[in-house]
């Protein structure tokens, strides 16, 4: 099933379901009529969805209409929590070594995760809206689950059933702010902005064999500027999958239905330095940080620039067939002008 949440209906949008080709949708406004309404009561509302859905692909459903990603908001436009995790080890050694930092042992058993904010998402078709290019504009582009309630102190096998949806993320990093907040010793808080999740978020038995070990073995890609920038497989180097993430999470705390937890910026292991990126023949990479890491290792300083205004970046990921699944973000930085009423 596809679900994806419309601007139009205030703050927190108007649930719609979308058939599997991204081409028609239907409001629900008798099952659910936002996405945080039906995660609250989940087990009932979801079958009445699925038969929408149903309906929908078989191309009888009454009242459809014509779906338009461009309408979408993050199918949460707000959510009660936003837990972004680190679970690809190879990031973490990347960009620690691009701060001359050592990556601790435990690094390697217990995840990383950061509390983002999570009162204001902005849609995937919305500009990265920044005051300052100075602070060093970077996308990471990311695999996100979105939970039910799960307990806390959660098994990982009662986290895989938490499960609700899957859906990708952009969440922006201001990359020259991160250091001096790191250095507090309290984690990170100016240096992210708002995040932009896919138009669409799809539950897990949509994805069919890509989704196994509660991880997604398929390609990220990542376009920037018009150009192929990375292809990482999201399913490969993965340390920690959604299941561990999410029970890494509730170790303390009870999570409510509609929380979200990251994977952290995708990211494989590559053979050669040389052969990192797309143009030597590598699967590049989800985000600026690593490349500018690998241009310091052999060359001695970054080469490639954080974005700047005009700047655009494309994240999608494509079945085996070479459709889209979740739709595309895209975004442009652009310098930001104040809240839109």
């Amino acid at each position: 099933m596809k679900l994806a949440t419309l601007k139009a209906g205030g703050r927190d949008g108007t649930l719609v379901v979308v058939s599997r080709d991204l081409l028609t949708a239907q409001e629900v406004p008798g099952v659910a009529r936002t996405l945080q309404h039906a995660l609250d009561d989940w087990h009932m509302v979801a079958p009445r969805l699925q038969q929408v859905y149903e309906r929908l692909n078989a191309g009888n459903a009454e009242g459809a209409v014509s779906f338009h990603q461009d309408a979408c908001h993050s199918p949460l436009p707000r959510a009660y929590q936003w837990a972004d995790g680190s679970a690809y080890i190879n990031h973490v050694e990347l960009v620690r070594r691009a701060r001359g930092a050592q990556v601790p042992e435990s690094f390697y058993a217990d995840p990383l995760m950061y509390q983002g904010g999570s009162d204001s998402f902005v849609g995937p078709r919305d500009p990265i809206a920044v005051l300052e290019q100075e602070w060093g504009i970077d996308f990471e582009a990311e695999v996100a689950v979105v939970t039910g309630d799960v307990p806390m102190g959660a098994s990982a096998d009662q986290a895989q059933d938490a499960i609700r949806l899957v859906m990708l993320v952009n969440d922006v990093s201001l990359r020259n702010l991160i250091p001096g907040e790191l250095a507090k010793g309290f984690g990170f808080f100016q240096s992210k902005p708002a995040s932009a999740f896919s138009p669409v978020a799809v539950t897990p038995d949509e994805l069919g064999s890509a989704w196994r070990d509660c991880k997604l073995h398929l390609p990220l890609q990542v376009t920037l500027n018009g150009r192929l920038f990375g292809k990482p497989d999201a399913g490969t180097d993965m340390t920690f999958n959604f299941a561990q993430l999410i029970a890494h999470a509730a170790r303390t705390r009870e999570l409510g239905a509609g929380s979200i937890i990251g994977s952290g910026t995708v990211s494989n292991k590559q053979g050669s330095l040389h052969g990192s990126s797309i143009a030597n023949g590598g699967v590049g990479y989800c985000c600026l940080a690593e490349l500018r890491t690998y241009e310091t290792i052999e060359q001695g300083a970054p080469q490639t620039p954080y974005l700047r205004h005009g700047d655009t970046v494309r994240i999608e990921m494509l079945d085996a067939s070479g459709a889209s699944i979740f739709g595309t973000i895209e975004q442009e930085v652009a310098h930001y002008h104040g809240r839109k009423e």
